[in-house]
């Protein structure tokens, strides 16, 4: 994992330089560096070189336990707030999110007034839910909505 490279511009260009690895950063080698040789507990070793040692190994799993948290995830796309989805809308049936309760138990409910913000983008929405046939309004944020279905046009004036 470690000798995979950061940047993959240059790697079909044969006079390019090497690309820098993580390695190349917690070695400071070009070269691919062996894994170390199992037990270290042996007692012909120094205790100056076993600090030593273990001052490298805990230098090197913060790297790691950084690259993983911080470069890595850079390297992915985010999805959810770069493209443009369409506005809620009165009528559409929308599952109300409950992060305690499964899934298959969200309730079902219809959107019946939106609240649109100043950026023109609707944060904030009034659901309708019926159940047991008691009827409840509700004011829930999108980011809490899985929307299920949206009526075209001639079912949303019915």
């Amino acid at each position: 994992m470690n000798s995979r490279p950061l940047t993959v511009d240059n790697l079909s260009d044969p006079e390019a330089p090497e690309p820098i690895t993580p390695n190349h950063l917690l070695t400071l080698k070009a070269k691919v560096v062996l894994p170390p040789p199992g037990n270290f507990s042996q007692p012909d070793l120094c205790s100056r070189w076993r600090w030593r040692w273990r001052r490298v190994q805990y230098l090197s799993d913060q790297f790691w336990h950084h690259w993983q948290r911080e470069y890595c995830l850079l390297q992915q796309k985010r999805q959810k707030w770069n493209d443009v989805s369409p506005n809620s809308q009165v009528g559409d049936i929308v599952l109300i999110r409950d992060d305690s309760s499964p899934r298959n138990q969200w309730p079902l409910a219809k959107v019946t007034e939106v609240y649109p913000s100043e950026d023109g983008l609707v944060r904030k929405v009034l659901l309708l839910v019926t159940k047991s046939g008691t009827k409840k309004f509700f004011e829930r944020p999108i980011h809490k909505l899985v929307l299920i279905y949206r009526p075209n046009e001639d079912e949303r004036d019915n």
